[in-house]
């Protein structure tokens, strides 16, 4: 007895196999051609033994700041490094933190506290700010983080430092953030791991595009030199990506990952506030370089069409074959899904050790990719009706 196989290959149905299958294609080469740069990235080894310490500012913006601060100044001044100063920058503060930071002054005076006014600030958000720190500044090579900040070790500065080569100008950190309990900490700290697969897999490829102002590391001449922020004041947020985008290239960015020499934050605590830090994220999309928005466009279109179009191949099952009992179509449709969930997974895990990200339940993986590419795309029209109110 012989199983008879009929596929009606009309209209609807070819259009959505072959949106599948080109979605699919795409998906599997950023995995492989791009993520895997950040996922298999192995650290070259260079001689250190007569490093090059080169004095550092680091620099931290603080608005009502007084319980991260309290945490955070002593252990950037117990950083073993040879010269460094710390630049806080107390940005119209109402609560404890202009008290403290005189008490700190009066304590160590090589800490540079620069205080400013509301009448001062018509930038948005902390460029400003931010901007004062970097002029105030006593040193060329900068490091940045902010309030809510800890290192995890003593050797941050150091390490940080130790990225830099002859042509080197930009060094990329990650800023993950703590570990708390609930599911808004687990897709906080999900996004933020797969935004650095992203922007650290780019740099990687030599086409960086962004960084994180919880741990990112400059040239001040090269802030001066292109005008600073100048360019996107009105922004509410850019500090760290739109400036980024537009000073690093291909030979003046190097990345420093290490997960126990890194800068973790407190994330946000409720889903609103979330939601309106990621709104305002999202506004600065529009200012990076035209090839980056393409990658990114088509990475989050593929990731979209995947998924719309996997769902619906088998929903529309009955439109490719007459026998029920077939179950070829079946298995190569779920084949090439759980290639791309093994992929996935893989990529995920192999880059979230990499990080030091853990806890994360990566295995399920596909279902945080799903809620993303949902909520990336809500966010997006969001944007689009009614822009972000500026912090």
């Amino acid at each position: 007895m012989t199983m008879e196989i009929s596929f009606n290959y009309n209209s609807l149905s070819f259009i959505i196999l072959c949106i599948f299958g080109i979605a699919w294609i795409i998906q599997m080469c950023y995995f492989w051609g791009l993520f895997s740069r950040l996922a298999f990235f192995k650290k070259k080894k260079y001689d250190n033994s007569e490093p090059n310490y080169e004095p550092v500012s680091v620099i931290v913006c603080a608005k009502d700041a007084y319980e991260y601060l309290v945490d955070l100044v002593p252990r950037i001044l117990s950083q073993d490094y040879p010269d460094f100063e710390l630049v806080i920058v107390n940005d119209c503060s109402t609560d404890e933190t202009t008290d403290y930071l005189k008490e700190l002054v009066d304590k160590r005076p090589d800490i540079n506290v620069v205080s400013l006014t509301q009448s001062l600030n018509f930038f948005h958000g902390k460029k400003f700010p931010l901007s004062m720190g970097i002029k105030s500044a006593k040193h060329d090579l900068l490091l940045l983080t902010d309030a809510d900040c800890l290192p995890r070790n003593n050797h941050w500065i150091k390490d940080m430092v130790g990225a830099y080569r002859k042509n080197t100008e930009v060094v990329l950190g990650y800023g993950p953030y703590f570990i708390r309990k609930g599911l808004l900490n687990k897709l906080i700290r999900f996004d933020t791991l797969y935004t650095a697969i992203q922007y650290l897999s780019m740099a990687l490829a030599k086409r960086p595009y962004m960084g994180v102002g919880r741990n990112l590391s400059y040239r001040r001449e090269l802030f001066y030199k292109n005008k600073g922020f100048t360019s996107h004041y009105t922004v509410p947020s850019g500090d760290d990506d739109i400036f980024i985008s537009q000073v690093a290239n291909n030979r003046n960015t190097r990345i420093f990952i290490d997960p126990k020499s890194r800068v973790e934050s407190e994330p946000k605590r409720s889903f609103g506030s979330w939601i309106h830090q990621k709104r305002r994220h999202y506004s600065t999309a529009n200012m990076y370089k035209r090839s980056t928005n393409i990658i990114l466009g088509a990475l989050l279109a593929s990731r979209f069409f995947y998924y719309a179009s996997g769902i619906a191949l088998f929903c529309l099952a009955p439109a490719f074959y007459c026998n029920t009992e077939c179950p070829v179509y079946y298995a190569a449709i779920g084949g090439l899904m759980i290639l791309h969930g093994i992929s996935m997974d893989w990529i995920y895990i192999k880059s979230a050790k990499q990080l030091g990200e853990k806890k994360l339940y990566l295995f399920f993986s596909p279902l945080y990719d799903i809620f993303f590419v949902i909520f990336t795309t809500l966010l997006g029209i969001r944007n689009t009706i009614s822009k972000p109110k500026a912090w």
